[in-house]
């Protein structure tokens, strides 16, 4: 099974790099699950059932979120319904929406899919570590195939949720910094591991956002409004081969493409 992960997606600009990058993607690697992360795709901050929708119809099957869930009001009410969806599931009980999922790819195949937020720098969420392995075993009794987006600042939070979930999900992939980290490896319990998937949006930005902006803060300390960045676009994601019948990873390869100027 090769499943296709997509680091979060930035604006329109995200948005235009999975509608023109996409397609050649899905034509060379044949995968049967795309993933990608979503929190930002609604202008930088969020997700509506427009941009939603503007994925969806671009070849993505499932979308994961992050710290700015709720960023965009409607998300409030979307979550409940779009089941294409999951967001991190530390959030508190009775929080919209769902942290986890099972979504059917072949046959009767099934791959569950957890999102869960890391706690260093970010909202002080429920434990991912605990309630991650919680989820893994619930899941295991429907299927071998189980791939964690952490959504998380630390790399040693990512790092070690990696290290503490090895052996029992396929794959936990790292999200939220939105530079991709060159540290693709199947640890020795058989799951796929990056600390960061990347960004898909503007290449020339900080990390999304227009660079005369993040300078000027830099440089001042004062408050400024973010701008999505425009240009040539980006996508990064990661392949990852899994063994269905016993869920342990067999590869996982990075993958950056731009568009033309």
């Amino acid at each position: 099974m090769r499943i296709l992960m997509i680091g979060d997606v930035v604006g329109q600009p995200g948005r235009r790099a999975v509608r023109e990058v996409l397609p050649s993607l899905l034509q060379e690697h044949r995968p049967d699950l795309v993933i990608a992360n979503g929190e930002n795709a609604a202008g930088g901050n969020g997700i509506t059932p427009d941009t939603a929708g503007e994925l969806f119809a671009s070849g993505i099957d499932l979308l994961t979120m992050g710290n700015h869930v709720w960023d965009k009001r409607e998300a409030l009410t979307f979550l409940e319904q779009e089941e294409r969806i999951v967001r991190p599931a530390n959030y508190p009980p009775g929080t919209p929406g769902r942290g986890y999922t099972l979504f059917p790819v072949r046959g009767d195949l099934k791959v569950g899919v957890i999102n869960l937020s890391g706690r260093i720098f970010l909202p002080p969420l429920d434990c991912p570590f605990r309630l991650g392995q919680e989820l893994a075993a619930e899941l295991r009794r429907e299927t071998r195939v189980i791939v964690v987006d952490f959504h998380a600042e630390a790399t040693s939070e990512k790092v070690a949720l990696g290290w503490y979930l090895d052996g029992q999900v396929s794959a936990v992939v790292g999200t939220h910094t939105h530079i991709q980290t060159a540290d693709a490896r199947v640890l020795p319990g058989g799951t796929a591991y990056i600390t960061d998937v990347g960004m898909t949006g503007p290449r020339d930005s900080v990390l999304g956002v227009k660079t005369e902006i993040i300078l000027h803060r830099f440089l001042t300390q004062l408050p400024v409004r973010f701008e999505i960045a425009d240009g040539v676009v980006q996508l990064e994601a990661v392949l990852l081969d899994i063994d269905p019948a016993t869920g342990r990873a067999t590869g996982i390869q990075r993958v950056q493409h731009c568009t033309t100027p």
